[in-house]
């Protein structure tokens, strides 16, 4: 339940970064560098996370790394998907 609770904050994350990319970009390139941005503040959080898990929950790092690469892949690739459209219109 958990990891389903971060991966769905990473995507209202990367909605928050798509929607000031918008706002404070003239075109269509600012969403896109919004998401490209969200990427690294996304590895960051999601290490965190898996720090936190380690550090308070009790699991050892190897229990956690397959849960980190689920947590930051699904809204890491969110943002690529989101990437790639905009580059394409």
């Amino acid at each position: 339940m958990h990891m389903l609770m971060v991966i769905v904050g990473g995507v209202i994350q990367l909605g928050v970064f798509l929607l000031f990319g918008k706002l404070w970009g003239s075109d269509a390139t600012g969403p896109a560098m919004a998401a490209k941005l969200f990427i690294p503040v996304w590895l960051v959080l999601s290490i965190a996370n898996l720090w936190v898990g380690v550090s308070y929950a009790g699991y050892s790092v190897r229990d956690e790394l397959p849960i980190l690469l689920v947590v930051f892949a699904v809204p890491a690739i969110l943002a690529v998907v989101v990437i790639w459209q905009i580059s394409r219109s």
